[in-house]
């Protein structure tokens, strides 16, 4: 998976996500070359549902049956 900046430049790319003990664990390279392994909590996750609005939640959830453009 990648994420992309507002210019549409390659930010991160994801290569796994996995579980450890109560934690998301992401791993993946920032920028094309710098590896990073990032830690998301159960806060964490239950906050993404506090900054996303229920139709933006609808419209992630549709963007698993759309073809990429």
């Amino acid at each position: 998976m990648k994420l992309y900046s507002s210019d549409n430049s390659d930010l991160m790319t994801v290569n796994s996500i996995t579980r450890e003990d109560n934690n998301l664990i992401v791993e993946g390279t920032i920028m094309g070359s710098m590896p990073i392994r990032a830690v998301v909590k159960p806060a964490e996750v239950r906050r993404v549902f506090g900054v996303m609005s229920f139709g933006t939640l609808l419209f992630a959830i549709t963007m698993l049956f759309r073809g990429s453009r």
